[in-house]
């Protein structure tokens, strides 16, 4: 078992004009802000006030004071039935996430309602996502099945998260946080407010960390933006964001014999080079995300909306591998003068280029004490796996690819 280490850090922050959210008429503060401000995108995947369904909501003020460095999982760790782990072992980088026992395979995670899961493996990995907490408007955490249908099955828990809250005034922050191992945190971002029925936000973060693992390094950049035409009846919202991350690969656990010998913080990877460690065992991935937004009142008692969106994946982890077999790679025997040579060590790369696209649509109607939501979700993703061979001791004997597989999968649910 890993010890969770995050102490001896402050945060420093300047804001230089706070924002507000967008209150109701009068300025009266309704009985439950939550349910009232929810932007129409993410009603049809969250579960209301009084629905029979067990959840927590954390509000974006609730979201801020936990927000130092570590990852979206270590946010929701205090809510009831979640355990997480981290790769580096300080919650940067490489994190998972467990609600009821199930991995996040069977955790249904959308952003402002459109799926987030991986279309192959289901997982989620919040690491492509640096600092997306500091957007977040609200975040609400199902468990068991819920009421989301886009994306993944939500057998253990759903987990949907808004960043298409209205701030009305305009406001620019600056947020420093700084802990143990290295750790960093650096935030810049500002919105114009709602102008004329126009708002925009903007948001670039860093995030870095030595990890506790040996060698568990993160370094991560991101960036968000959003703006939006709101009139009384119609809305449309653009949203860009995309992060980038390189991680040292920390993945392979610890055996029981270095736990009994106290060598907590070891790290297998990168160690099949002799001599010391190979310095560049990386992981390598830049995620980004394109999602349009629009909503219309149709009357006053049925509104509709629907979504387009895009997401870009593309990146790979490098691997120093000893005494590898040239066949194993489809590639010829070096020539030599004596003995023939057969294998080498490598350095390998293996690759993912992936397309994830689609349209979510929900129309919503509500009559006195009476609602009901029709809905449904369009998708396909096309991903392509290949591995690449940059290095090899004795001598490289070929440039093709050692492996080619692609992947083609297309969904359509609907909800009534």
């Amino acid at each position: 078992m890993k010890r969770i280490i995050f102490c001896g850090g402050f945060i420093i922050s300047a804001i230089l004009s706070e924002a507000q959210p967008v209150v109701l008429k009068n300025d009266q503060e309704p009985k439950d802000s939550f349910y009232t401000l929810t932007p129409v995108e993410v009603r049809a995947v969250r579960a209301g006030e009084n629905s029979p369904f067990t959840k927590t909501n954390i509000s974006k003020n609730e979201v801020a004071s936990r927000n130092l460095s570590q990852d979206l999982p270590f946010l929701l760790n205090q809510t009831p039935s979640v355990v997480v782990n981290s790769d580096a072992g300080n919650g940067v980088g490489y994190t998972g996430i467990r609600i009821r026992g199930t991995d996040a395979t069977r955790i249904n995670v959308t952003l402002n309602g459109i799926p987030y899961n991986d279309a192959e493996s289901q997982g989620t990995f919040f690491v492509d996502l640096p600092d997306f907490s500091s957007s977040a408007g609200s975040i609400q955490i199902q468990r068991g099945v819920g009421t989301s249908s886009n994306g993944a099955g939500a057998f253990g828990a759903s987990i949907n998260i808004s960043t298409n809250e209205i701030n009305k005034a305009a406001f620019a922050e600056i947020n420093n946080s700084f802990g143990s191992f290295g750790t960093f945190k650096s935030t810049i971002k500002a919105g114009t407010g709602l102008r004329k029925g126009f708002t925009s936000e903007v948001r670039l973060s860093c995030i870095g960390s030595d990890g506790y693992v040996d060698r568990a390094s993160s370094n991560l950049k991101s960036l968000y933006y959003t703006t939006a035409y709101i009139k009384d009846k119609t809305s449309l919202r653009l949203n860009i964001f995309s992060g980038k991350e390189k991680t040292y690969q920390a993945w392979y656990g610890i055996s029981e014999a270095d736990l009994k010998a106290g060598n907590r913080t070891i790290n297998y990877a990168g160690t099949e080079k002799p001599g010391g460690a190979y310095d560049n065992e990386t992981d390598n991935y830049t995620q980004s995300h394109y999602q349009l937004f629009f909503n219309q009142q149709l009357s006053r008692r049925i509104g509709f909306n629907t979504a387009l969106f895009y997401t870009k994946g593309k990146g790979y982890y490098e691997q120093y591998k000893a005494d590898e077999d040239y066949a194993d790679y489809g590639m010829q025997n070096p020539p030599s003068n004596g003995s023939p040579i057969t294998a080498s060590d490598m350095i390998r790369q293996l690759w993912l280029d992936n397309n994830f696209y689609g349209n979510i649509f929900s129309l919503h109607y509500k009559y006195k004490k009476t609602q009901a939501t029709f809905g449904g979700a369009y998708t396909r993703y096309d991903g392509k796996h290949f591995g690449k061979v940059i290095w090899a001791d004795e001598g490289l004997t070929s440039n093709k690819n050692w492996y080619d597989h692609n992947a083609l999968k297309t969904d359509f649910q609907y909800l009534f």
